[in-house]
């Protein structure tokens, strides 16, 4: 037998496979039978394992409160504030005249109004509707949940749980201008 003859049946074997195989593939696209489970939701199910109900929903989150961290400010510690800050640098700079990055430079951050940087014109509408200045509190406030301060707002921080660790940010914010503003009673 030629290599001829070899090609035609093998190839004939391979159509047969493909006419066997393809028919029911290609009637199933054009006349739209199936499961329709699979067609309304793609994809493979992760195996999930359910939970039992108790009746009562788990605990809620603390809420903040700035008074908790407000007599922390006076004992706090600017050094650790700024090691808090280290995720901070990606998006933010804090030198004295600096360059606005994905957000605004952050030097004299403390008692400055909400969205007045003037090297930072990119301010989402949420941030534009704030008024006054950051005080304490609202830094506070915001730092530890930005999303939920500021809803709208852009910034993809999730923010700092820590109370000791925000009454040191806080203490390295204000550090970083002319005259510090004066810590909170």
């Amino acid at each position: 037998m030629d290599s001829w003859i070899i090609n035609k049946v093998a190839g004939a074997v391979i159509a047969a496979l493909l006419v066997a195989f393809g028919t029911g593939t290609l009637a199933e696209i054009l006349v739209g039978h199936g499961d329709a489970a699979k067609k309304a939701k793609p994809g493979y199910a992760l195996p999930m394992t359910a939970v039992a109900p108790s009746g009562a929903a788990g605990p809620a989150p603390a809420a903040f409160k700035f008074a908790e961290i407000a007599p922390m400010l006076k004992t706090a510690s600017a050094e650790n504030g700024q090691a808090a800050f280290a995720p901070c640098r990606a998006c933010h700079t804090v030198d004295k005249g600096g360059k606005s990055l994905v957000g605004p430079n952050l030097y004299g951050v403390v008692g400055r109004d909400v969205a007045s940087s003037a090297s930072f014109p990119r301010y989402s509408a949420a941030f534009k509707g704030q008024k006054g200045p950051w005080t304490f509190e609202k830094l506070a406030t915001f730092i530890n949940n930005p999303r939920g301060a500021i809803p709208g707002n852009q910034m993809a921080f999730a923010g700092i749980k820590s109370n000791a660790d925000l009454a040191d940010l806080l203490v390295y914010l204000r550090s970083l201008s002319d005259t510090p503003a004066p810590l909170p009673n």
